[in-house]
Order: structure tokens, then sequence, then C-alpha cells
């Protein structure tokens, strides 16, 4: 199951409220380019999900396809996958439009021995050039929020030392909870020198632990093990993650999916590719969007070609971030389904259901234990 982080499939009902009315991050992208070129996805089914400007309609695309409604209430990462694996989150994670707090910062800086700087709301690129300088200077942790509920801390690595962020991370978690229980606290650490900072793939994020038990747990309780590719081992906080491959960058995702699909004889491969969100969505650039997935395009065969008679394959999203709106933020959105299955053809089926039905049918297929009346979800193939 592979995660195109952001990749949303157009405006959820009550987008509106979020401020979020006409976003498509898919359609709206395929319009900026003058039409998508994504080949295999095409073939897969993509132009099934949503109309899309360059990728025509399969009516017999082998793989099913549709939409996936959110039931939770939000529109960032933690919120989306938890809930593709059945854990809807009814009340929103906090957020901080206006800086956290002094009951946050207080015991913060109290407990890491640094002070703070920003404490607002910032584009992760451009406080580090505004505050890189001061950072370095005085020690201070660079702290900063979005409009999403995290807690974001930045630091030099030549300043800090990674284990400091880290561990000040795992204080900040600490923290962080009750009324204050945002959903990521993040660990941004750059390099570089004034003016010209940038940030390190050593990012590492320290969420809450889902609550348990969902698909994930399911599927290990039946003796599955679960493995979780590039950031999908945070997010879940390590619950029910047997092994966890951090990555370096999309094309290190697709590698060691790669991977696990021909060394593996069974098991779950949990996929993030996020820098469609990170680098792209967040950024307003629609034509980089599109070629980051012009190039999971490309390595699509070879992951097909990995594929034992009988396995499963999904794509799927955890919200949009449309790169085409005057927001940088992430939109309420839905999200993009594709399963296919090796060895069968599902003749242009089309799947409109919620985003746990990902989870329920990975739970089927898997031969799982049977979901509580509590966890949402149905399967869309089984075996």
């Amino acid at each position: 199951m592979i995660v195109l982080d952001a990749v949303g499939a157009g405006a959820l009902p009550d987008a509106a409220a979020y401020g979020d009315e006409g976003s498509d991050t898919l359609g709206n992208v395929a319009r900026a380019v003058g039409g998508l070129d994504l080949p295999n996805m095409e073939a897969l089914g993509l132009g099934n999900v949503e109309p899309l400007e360059g990728c025509p309609p399969q009516p017999g695309a082998p793989a099913v396809a549709g939409r996936l409604l959110e039931r939770s209430k939000g529109k960032d990462t933690t919120t989306g996958h938890w809930e593709l694996m059945g854990v809807v989150t009814a009340q929103p994670f906090p957020t901080y439009p206006h800086g956290f707090p002094h009951d946050v910062i207080d015991p913060f800086m109290h407990r890491t021995g640094r002070g703070v700087l920003g404490n607002k709301p910032a584009s992760g690129t451009e406080i580090i050039q505004e505050l890189g300088e001061e950072h370095q200077r005085t020690g201070k942790w660079i702290v900063y929020t979005s409009a999403d509920s995290v807690f974001q801390i930045a630091a030099h690595e030549e300043t800090v030392p990674l284990e400091e962020l880290y561990a000040a991370c795992r204080i900040a978690r600490e923290i962080l909870t009750g009324k204050h229980a945002v959903g990521r606290v993040i660990a941004r650490p750059f390099v570089g020198e004034p003016g010209n900072y940038t940030r390190t793939p050593n990012r590492h994020d320290f969420s809450l632990e889902p609550r348990r038990p969902n698909y994930l747990t399911l599927v290990r309780e039946s003796g599955v093990r679960v493995y979780g590719v590039g950031k999908i081992g945070d997010i879940f906080a390590g619950c029910d993650i047997d092994e966890s491959f951090p990555t370096k960058s999309n094309l290190d995702g697709i590698q060691q999916t790669e991977r696990l699909l021909r060394e593996l004889d069974d098991g779950f491969v949990f996929v993030n590719l996020v820098e469609t969100d990170m680098l792209w969505g967040h950024r307003n650039d629609p034509v980089n969007f599109h070629r980051c997935l012009q190039a999971f395009d490309r390595r699509l065969p070879d992951l097909l070609a990995a594929l034992r008679p009988g396995d499963l394959l999904i794509l799927t999203s955890d919200h949009g971030c449309d790169p085409t709106t005057p927001s940088t933020d992430h939109s309420r959105e839905h999200a993009m389904f594709l399963a296919y299955v090796e060895g069968r053809n599902a003749a242009g089926r089309i799947h409109q259901g919620e985003f746990a039905d990902v989870g329920a049918t990975v739970n089927a297929w898997l031969n799982g234990k049977a979901p509580s009346r509590g966890i949402p979800g149905q399967p869309v193939v089984t075996p």
C-alpha cells in the first residue's frame, strides 16, 4: 500500500468549512500543466478516479478506482493515515495560529536548557533563513507551527547535535498532552550558512499513539508482519510496525519498496512517499508536483513486476495540498484510490467509499482478525 502524500482527488463536501472550496490537487495540477503525462498510472485506471485532463478514463482498467470520503475532522498527515487504518479523529487536533502559549513554551525552555525563537506559524524553509543566524549565535531553538497540528523544532546540525534535537522533541512530546496534544512534534534539522540554509533529510516525527485496535493491530494479531517505509513508523508512533525503513527521498522509498516486494514471502508493506507534499504542494509548484508524480510513474512498472500472482497493490492518499490555490497549506479533499490484484482484471470497476475502506481491504486480504463494531470500513476487494 503506497500513500502518495497530499495527492488529493477533489474537495470534500465540507471543504468550505476549512477554507478549501474548489481545491482539487490532481485535477488542478492536470489543468495547470496542460494535461497529466502519467502513462502507467493511466493504464492502471487513474483517469477513472475523477475527470483528469490528459488522463482519459479506461472502461476496462485493471484496477478498481475511485475517491474516498474522510470522516475525521482534519486534513493532516496523522489524521489521514490513521483513518486509512480505521481510526477516526472525531475532535480535530489543536492548532496554534498565534503560536504556542506560555504553559507550553516555558516548560519546554526550562527542560531543554535553551531559549526559543519564532514561536509562530511559518514556512519551514523561510523561517530558517529568517532566524538561522540568530539561532547559531544564541543556540536558541527555532520553534514554529503551521495550519496543521504540529510543533516543529528547527536546529542547525553544527550548532545543536542531532541527538539533542531529537531529545528536545521527546521532551516537547511529553509536554504536549491533554488540551495541547498536537498530532506531531517534528525535528527539522538544517545546515548551511546565513542566507543559504537548507533542511536535511534527518527529519523525525514524534506522533501521538493511535487508538487501538485498528486495522494494523488486527493484521499483526493474525500473525502478519507490518513493514513501514518512509515516515509510516513515525506517524503511528511505532505502534503495530514490526520493521521500519526510513527514507531520504521518494526514489529511496520506491527502491526499498521494490526490494521488500521481491524479498518477502508475505506481510504488509505500508509506504509513504512524501515529496509531492513536502517539496511541491506546500511551495505551490504544480509543475514540479507533476514531475514528482512522473518520477513515480516511471518506476511503477518495476513495482508491478515485483508483484506475485495474488498480491494486492493499493495506491491512495491522505489529504490534499493543492499547489494551484493561494494557500500553501493542506486542503480538505477526497483520497484517490486504486486497487490492483496481480492476475486479476477489475474491468473498470469504480468504488466510492471512505478512507477506512483501505484498512478494511488490507485486513481482509491478509486474513486479519474481524474488526469490532467501532472500526469503520468495508473491504473493496477480497481474496
